[in-house]
């Protein structure tokens, strides 16, 4: 997925979904992950404010999950 396709998305949940949009956002932000790592997600993050709109954070490097 590009950059361009994943705002695409992004915009169209936001527009469509409103206040509710955060399932289908995380849905593209993972997806941007998977195919282009967590700094590319986390760029998008900042980008459209998810973190304090939809309480999509971004992936911190150097901690784990586990």
């Amino acid at each position: 997925m590009t950059d361009e396709q994943a705002r695409q998305r992004i915009e169209a949940a936001i527009a469509q979904f409103g206040q509710h949009a955060a399932m289908a956002i995380e849905l593209v932000i993972n997806e941007v992950r998977s195919d282009r790592g967590h700094e590319a997600a986390n760029q998008l993050i900042d980008e459209f404010d998810l973190e304090l709109q939809y309480n999509i954070t971004p992936y911190e490097s150097g901690f784990s999950n586990v």
